[in-house]
């Protein structure tokens, strides 16, 4: 019989540790471990991440060719997507371009002041959280933001709405 070594599991005929514990799977074992991990990092690192894209775009600019791939959308069919134009407005917005920015992804404008205050309502339930479970997200607001996406992508591919197209100024002079 083999020596007990410190460190060293023995395996029961049932799979089992000799602790008694059961060997969990790989997935479970890793959700386990994220479980642990305190709630504010998750925001915290989400925006650490958002700013480290911004700061990359602002030193390497997606205008310029051969930077960034090409979107795979333009690649395959030669049309705009609703996201198209958004590293570049990104990338002006850190240069203090805003019309320029706009001009880039309207809908990104349009969405902008949404998603910060998701991202600040996410970072205060994290640090806080809510007593009660969080309301559902409305349903007539999900279809409102699907249906205005899908009316922007097919707008800005359309020749009478050119002007919604990526680079092209809003209104005359800008």
């Amino acid at each position: 019989m083999e020596p007990e070594h410190a460190g060293h599991r023995h395996e029961t005929a049932a799979g089992a540790n000799a602790d008694g514990r059961a060997d969990l799977p790989w997935g479970q074992r890793v959700l386990r471990r994220l479980h642990r991990v305190p709630p504010p990092v998750w925001p915290l690192g989400a925006g650490a991440l958002v700013l480290a894209g911004a700061t990359l775009l602002h030193f390497v600019s997606p205008a310029e060719p051969g930077n960034y791939p090409t979107c795979p959308w333009l690649l395959l069919t030669g049309t705009f997507c609703p996201g198209c134009g958004t590293m570049r407005a990104i990338a002006l917005t850190t240069h203090g371009d805003i019309l320029g920015a706009i001009s880039m992804n309207p809908l990104l404008a349009l969405l902008a002041p949404y998603v910060l205050w998701a991202y600040v309502r996410w970072i205060a339930a994290t640090v806080r959280p809510p007593t009660a479970p969080p309301r559902p997200t409305p349903v007539w607001f999900l279809w409102t933001l699907t249906i205005t996406i899908t009316v922007f992508w097919v707008a800005r591919n359309l020749p009478w709405f050119s002007f919604l197209a990526p680079g092209t100024p809003l209104l005359p002079g800008w």
